[in-house]
C-alpha cells in the first residue's frame, strides 16, 4: 500500500475514536461510557501485590449473566432470585444494598443452566432500562427502582427466546431507546420512546443476536450499528431507515455475541462458528470489505479492544476449540502475536493497559503492544464461572460470578 494511503487509513482509524467522550467515574452501560470497553479517564495500578488487589467488598447475589453498571456512586445489578427478576442498587464504595424491585419471570433456560437475565442494564439520566431473558423491556426510576413502564416484546413482536434467552442490551440515541428485539415474523429492531415506551418505528426483518448496538457518525451522518442474527446493519436513528446492510452470520446453532466496533469510517464485526472477522469501510456507496477471514480473530462472544491500530481479542469458542489471546493488525487482519491457550476473557482498556477478566474468575493485566504478549500481573478474584461483563469506575472493578458481586481496587 502506498505511504500516503497508509497514512490516510491510520488517520481514519484514529478519527473514529474522537466522536466518543468518556464520563469519569461512571460505567452506565455495556462496555462503558463509549460502548467500546475503553475507560479514557481511569488510572490503573501498574501491577498488583502477590496476594492480588484488595477486594473492597462483596455481596451475595442471585443468578444471571448481566454485568453491573455504575453511575453517581451507585452500582445497579440485574439478577434473578426465585421466580423473580430483581434489580438491585448498591453503594459503590461500601456495597451496602439500597433500593430494589422485582418482577415475575417465566424464563426457563434450554442450554445454559443459568436462569437469570443476560442483558446489561442501561442507566440514562434518571432512569434504568432493563431487558429480561424472557423479552420483558422495563424502565425503572434510578432514584428508587420503581417501575415506570414495561413492554413484553416477545409476545408483542413475535420474537423467540433463542438459544439462551434474550440478551442484547438497548441503546439510547437522542430521545429514543433502540433494541434488537428480533421478531420472528416482525421487526429486528424497534425504537421506543424514553418517557412511556411507545413504539416509534420498526426496522429490518431478522431475528435477534446477543450483540449490542453502538452509535457512530459515519460520513458525517449519525448511525446506529447493529449485528442481528444474520446481518451487520446500520440504521438512521431518526426513523429506522437502513443506511447499509452486510450479511454476517450463519444458519444453524450459531450465535453472534460480540458488539460491532466502529473505527473511523470502518466497522469491525466478529463471530465464531465459521463466520470469522469482517472489516468493512463505509463510504457513500455500498460498504467495501477491507478484509475477511476465519483465521485471525473469530470471537465467540467477547468484544475485542481497538488500540493504536490493532485489535486485541480472543480467537476461538468457549467449549469447542482452543482459546487464544491475539493482537491483530486492524488494517490487514494479520495476526501479530498469539498467546495460545489463554482461555476466554472479557476486556477493559484503561490507562494504556488491558484488564482481562477470565471465565474462571482470574483477572489479568496486560501491556498492549504489537510486538509481543507482556503480562504485568494476574490475580484470582471470583471462585466460580465469571462470564458477565465487568464495570470499571473510579479505580474499582465491579465483577460478578455465579455467587457474588465483587468490588476490587485496581486503581492507583
Amino acid at each position: 500500500m502506498p505511504l500516503i494511503l497508509r497514512q490516510l487509513f491510520l488517520f481514519a482509524f484514529t478519527l473514529g475514536l474522537c466522536w466518543q467522550t468518556a464520563v469519569a467515574g461512571d460505567w452506565p452501560q455495556i462496555l462503558g461510557p463509549t460502548r467500546n470497553g475503553i475507560a479514557q479517564d481511569e488510572q490503573l495500578a501498574d501491577s498488583w501485590p502477590a496476594n492480588g488487589p484488595q477486594v473492597v467488598w462483596k455481596q451475595k447475589i442471585g443468578s444471571g449473566l448481566a454485568g453491573p453498571v455504575v453511575a453517581d456512586g451507585r452500582v445497579v445489578l440485574f439478577q434473578r432470585i426465585g421466580d423473580n427478576d430483581v434489580v438491585q442498587a448498591y453503594d459503590a464504595q461500601t456495597g451496602k444494598p439500597g433500593w430494589k424491585n422485582q418482577f415475575p419471570t417465566t424464563f426457563r433456560p434450554s442450554i445454559n443452566p443459568d436462569d437469570g437475565p443476560r442483558s446489561i442494564p442501561l442507566i440514562h439520566k434518571d432512569r434504568v432500562y432493563l431487558f429480561g431473558a424472557a423479552g420483558d423491556l422495563r424502565c425503572v426510576s434510578f432514584a428508587d427502582g420503581q417501575e415506570l413502564w414495561v413492554r413484553h416484546t416477545h409476545k408483542e413482536f413475535g420474537a423467540r427466546e433463542g438459544y439462551f434467552g434474550a440478551g442484547s442490551s438497548p441503546i439510547v440515541v437522542d430521545d429514543k431507546l433502540l433494541l434488537n428485539v428480533g421478531g420472528f415474523r416482525g421487526p429486528a429492531v424497534v425504537a421506543f420512546s424514553l418517557d412511556k415506551g411507545k413504539t416509534l418505528w420498526e426496522a429490518v426483518k431478522d431475528t435477534a443476536s446477543y450483540s449490542s448496538p453502538v452509535v457512530a457518525t459515519l460520513n458525517g451522518k449519525q448511525q446506529v450499528i447493529f449485528i442481528t442474527r444474520m446481518n451487520l446493519v446500520s440504521l438512521d436513528p431518526a426513523d429506522g431507515t437502513v443506511q447499509f446492510q452486510v450479511p454476517f452470520g450463519r444458519r444453524g446453532p450459531t450465535v453472534n455475541g460480540a458488539n460491532p466496533l466502529v473505527i473511523g469510517n470502518h466497522v469491525f464485526a466478529t463471530s465464531h462458528y465459521g463466520v470469522g472477522g469482517l472489516m468493512v469501510e463505509v463510504g457513500a456507496a455500498a460498504p467495501k470489505t477491507i478484509w475477511e477471514n476465519d483465521e485471525a480473530l473469530s470471537s465467540h462472544y467477547p468484544t475485542p479492544i481497538y488500540y493504536e491500530g490493532n485489535l486485541y481479542g480472543i480467537h476461538g469458542q468457549e467449549r469447542a476449540s482452543p482459546l487464544h489471546l491475539r493482537c491483530v493488525d486492524a488494517k490487514t487482519g494479520g495476526v501479530l502475536w498469539s498467546e495460545d491457550n489463554f482461555g476466554i476473557g472479557t476486556f477493559i482498556m484503561a490507562d494504556g493497559k488491558l484488564l482481562i477478566t477470565k471465565l474462571d474468575g482470574e483477572i489479568v493485566l496486560v501491556e498492549p503492544s504489537p510486538k509481543k504478549y507482556t503480562e504485568l500481573s494476574r490475580a484470582q478474584i471470583g471462585r466460580s464461572t465469571t462470564r458477565a461483563l465487568p464495570a470499571l469506575a473510579d479505580g474499582k472493578l465491579y465483577l460478578r460470578d455465579e455467587q457474588f458481586l465483587y468490588c476490587v481496587d485496581v486503581g492507583r
